[in-house]
């Protein structure tokens, strides 16, 4: 009887660990909006590097227009990992109600010393000289509420615009700002990289005033999950981030420059000479490469947007915060 109760706790024992080995890998969906600027648009490229990739986790890109979309994505289950911006995070903080999500690591920021800053474009020969000459005009955000569109808000009420009473807002896709711009179906286009160092955009559109100019330094972009998911998968989201910052590493590496341009030039299939002077440089947006959110950033984000009336809520960016993941994850690859 002793030998066949061990006999039937081994066979147990045999299906459990059979079945661990077996289980599913943990499905990731990770959000992005712009080609290359996003992390996940090219994190797949150097699989390679991804040791648990198709083991602990499986990573699936999934593409937004704009940051305000994720929001629904998340609420429904429907994405694990977002990339919201400053501005759609509040959003969905306060509006949505997504108590439970967590600020996990840094994508980019915008403003940071001697790097690119989001440019807000006018035709060189047209009639916009000065923000105020945006009076009665149509500026296009790339979606309502997203980081860019309220960094433009700031700035026209800065210089005395307000929405819909002093001017128009229309909402036009990234890649489609140009078009827009140079047809002359707006007078104010966001530019924001790749598209913005286009040679065509950059002979007949200019500046009028960059990001930085309207909110200063920003956490722009930098990516959240839900407490819940964190909680059940935090092993696979180790893994996960210790994959992901052996990938970021790669390419803000110098002496990889060569092959993240081609990477580039492949995932967009656009010439190589679009991104050989600026990818993953000072010319750049800033990205950490420890993939570390600047917090006190964030937080003057927050609290401007709040100032001037886009969101109600007082919202702490340190208490809705959750670095333990990428900070365990850079122990792993020091």
């Amino acid at each position: 009887m002793r030998a066949i109760k061990t006999l039937f706790a081994l066979a147990a024992f045999g299906l459990a660990a059979g079945g661990a080995q077996a289980a599913d890998p943990v499905k990731i969906r990770v959000a992005w909006v712009a080609p290359v600027a996003n992390w996940a648009s090219i994190l797949l490229e150097k699989k390679d590097l991804m040791q648990h990739h198709g083991k602990s986790y499986v990573m699936e890109p999934t593409r937004f227009q704009a940051t305000p979309n994720m929001i629904t994505a998340l609420a429904t289950n429907e994405l694990e990992v977002a990339n919201l911006a400053f501005s759609s995070f509040a959003l969905a903080v306060e509006n949505a109600g997504l108590n439970d999500l967590r600020i996990i690591s840094d994508e980019f920021q915008d403003g940071y010393p001697d790097h690119y800053s989001n440019e807000f474009m006018v035709l060189k020969d047209g009639p916009i000289r000065k923000v105020t000459d945006l009076k009665g005009k149509i500026v296009a955000a790339n979606a309502a509420g997203s980081g860019a569109d309220i960094a433009q808000r700031i700035m026209l009420r800065k210089n005395g615009l307000e929405d819909k009473r002093d001017y128009t807002v229309v909402e036009i896709a990234l890649p489609n700002m140009k078009a827009a711009l140079l047809g002359k179906k707006i007078d104010l286009g966001t530019a924001t990289l790749p598209f913005s160092y286009d040679p065509e955009y950059r002979n007949a559109a200019r500046p009028l005033f960059v990001q930085r100019d309207a909110i200063g330094r920003s956490q722009f972009v930098f990516w959240q999950a839900r407490s819940g998911f964190i909680a059940k998968n935090r092993a696979a989201m180790v893994d996960f981030m210790e994959d992901t910052l052996r990938v970021v590493r790669f390419f803000v590496d110098p002496k990889n420059h060569k092959e993240a341009v081609e990477i580039a030039a492949r995932v967009t299939k656009l010439p190589p000479e679009r991104f050989d002077a600026w990818l993953f440089t000072n010319k750049d947006f800033y990205r950490d490469p420890n993939m570390l959110p600047n917090l006190d950033a964030l937080q003057a984000n927050l609290d401007a947007q709040r100032e001037l009336g886009f969101t109600k809520t007082k919202i702490d960016a340190k208490q809705l915060a959750d670095l333990s993941i990428v900070q365990e994850a850079a122990k792993r690859i020091k």
